[in-house]
């Protein structure tokens, strides 16, 4: 899916034509390393690339995503949403 970024978890704020991404709350709070402050957590910055057919996209992760119900549901910003899916598919 995708979302409106703004101040995330990881304590950096983004846009909505950044390459960002927020992981499931379950994987975010499970990262090794990770404590009560989110800022802090080592998953921060980290970069991933997401695959969707034949189209892919590398993103950092910046948040934390408390609405992905799968441990490793990935939210996009709609401009890297865009890169792998069109926006009128809404979960890919």
């Amino acid at each position: 899916t995708y979302y409106a970024a703004g101040l995330g978890a990881c304590g950096i704020t983004n846009t909505d034509t950044d390459m960002i991404a927020a992981i499931s709350a379950a994987y975010f709070d499970s990262y090794p390393g990770a404590t009560n402050n989110p800022n802090e957590n080592p998953i921060c910055g980290k970069q991933i690339r997401a695959t969707y057919g034949t189209a892919s996209v590398v993103v950092a992760i910046t948040d934390r995503c408390a609405g992905c119900a799968g441990q490793y549901d990935i939210d996009f910003t709609p401009s890297a949403f865009t890169q792998i899916a069109d926006e009128s598919l809404g979960r890919v």
